[in-house]
């Protein structure tokens, strides 16, 4: 959520280097060259002592093992690593020893970043391997020690938190299937603090504001398109958290030894039966939300995008709460229904979701986004689904499995699964508020123009 580097990355994309084709046309404010930059361009004594570079992920696989090799996903999911460079690697037992081929020295050049060439790409990375791949000799005995582990257990190669919910959730199918396109009929969200949305295909799919097509960046041999909305459950604390009721609300659930969220949702269900609604997403008839509090990284791409409340008014209750409340969980689920069409229309077949993360607990949040995007959702039955991910890495450097999929199609099993609703009204209502929620941003832009014409 860090977006102090929102003029980097437009310095960035204004070179239009072949590398921005591979993240959607233009890299964001949260990828690691504009933030690298910024560290360059405003802390000049630490960007002069640092020894390497290194997403979380890939920190931790080196604290465990000493080997300084990085994943494919960090790598090409945020650094312009082009991981199709290793194509002709995908059999090769020993991938850790691949070298880094797929860096293009010329972007970093272009950037102002040149000394990150330096050194075969010493600080950056120097060698890449698929996800997966046993590290070094496994854990070191410092590492071993510290984690009250046995030295040399295998450590696989890293995922990012949200592309390892990927793998912990794709196979989470109710009835297995062995066709190998199938898989690329889902889309996974992974909702948390932001929500990450991940697709895979076979062929490689350009689409305008959603990063990617990634090479192998999740699942080996598939092309990842990965969307996303910077802020999901950090939107909905905001919001909650805001308003005048807040405290009440709070109270309220601590005496009832309840979750802010169940006791929200439960009002919402009497507020529909005292206001006699047809259904529960009729509540927020006049109120609509643009969910950009924080930008929007799909498929708009746009870093300076606002939110919008429309529709407040003077009521300080708890009640009023609600309301704004579940016209932000719409929202959210406006804003995935935008990825999924854009996607579709790109040339995936997106008909089934998969999700994972805190908020796919809220079943209040599930059910929205089944109706408002119209397809099924299927929980797994794993809730920690990032954690499964990671075990599964854990499992094929250990051999258990003999690749990623094999050991995701037997780990990954599926738990409830949620449907749209039937009822056509339910349908017809949200397609008029989605139609607002795509005029919110277009006004935006609209109001964005005359305001700049005015400080001109």
């Amino acid at each position: 959520m860090d977006h102090r580097a929102v003029k980097q990355a437009e310095k960035i994309n204004s070179r239009n280097s072949p590398v921005l084709q591979y993240c959607g046309g233009s890299v964001s404010p949260e990828m690691q060259p504009p933030k690298l930059l910024w560290v360059k361009e405003n802390l000049q004594e630490s960007w002069s002592m640092v020894f390497r570079w290194m997403d979380l992920s890939d920190w931790l696989s080196y604290r465990a093992t000493a080997d300084d090799t990085r994943s494919l996903c960090t790598t090409v999911c945020k650094w312009t690593y082009l991981g199709h460079a290793h194509m002709q690697h995908i059999n090769e037992k020993d991938s850790r020893d691949m070298e880094a081929c797929g860096w293009d020295d010329d972007f970093w050049e272009e950037i102002g970043l040149g000394d990150l060439v330096e050194g075969h790409h010493a600080k950056i990375g120097r060698s890449v391997a698929f996800p997966g791949h046993a590290l070094g000799s496994g854990l070191t005995p410092t590492a071993a020690k510290e984690l009250g582990l046995v030295a040399g257990t295998p450590v696989g190669t890293s995922l990012i938190d949200a592309h390892a919910g990927g793998v912990g959730v794709m196979e989470s199918l109710p009835e297995k299937e062995n066709d190998n396109e199938a898989i690329c009929h889902r889309m996974v969200l992974v909702c948390g603090t932001s929500t990450c949305h991940m697709a895979v295909s076979r062929d490689k799919l350009f689409i305008p504001g959603v990063w990617g097509p990634f090479w192998s960046a999740m699942i080996p041999e598939y092309w990842l398109t990965e969307g996303g909305q910077s802020a999901t459950g950090a939107l909905l604390d905001y919001i909650i958290e805001s308003h005048v009721a807040s405290p009440r609300l709070a109270n309220h659930a601590a005496s009832q030894k309840t979750s802010l969220f169940q006791l929200l949702n439960s009002m919402l269900e009497s507020m529909m039966r005292e206001l006699q609604c047809p259904f529960i997403a009729a509540l927020t008839e006049d109120t609509h939300v643009l969910p950009d509090f924080h930008g929007n990284r799909s498929p708009i791409a746009d870093p300076k995008a606002k939110g919008v409340v429309f529709g407040l008014t003077l009521d300080p209750s708890e009640q009023q709460l609600a309301r704004l409340y579940l016209a932000t969980v719409q929202a959210i689920a406006y804003g995935t229904r935008h990825i999924v069409e854009h996607c579709n229309a790109n040339g995936h077949k997106i008909d089934t979701l998969l999700a994972c993360g805190g908020l796919s607990k809220n079943a209040l949040f599930i059910q929205e986004h089944a109706d408002i995007i119209g397809c099924p959702i299927i929980l797994p039955r794993e809730s920690e689904s990032v954690l499964l991910g990671a075990a599964i890495l854990g499992a094929v450097a250990a051999k258990k499995y003999t690749c990623l999929s094999e050991a995701m199609k037997a780990l990954n099993a599926a738990g409830q699964v949620i449907h749209p609703s039937t009822d056509s009204r339910v349908k017809k209502y949200h397609d008029a508020k989605y139609s607002i929620f795509r005029e919110l941003y277009q006004q935006q832009l609209s109001q964005r123009s005359i305001m700049a014409q005015a400080l001109a």
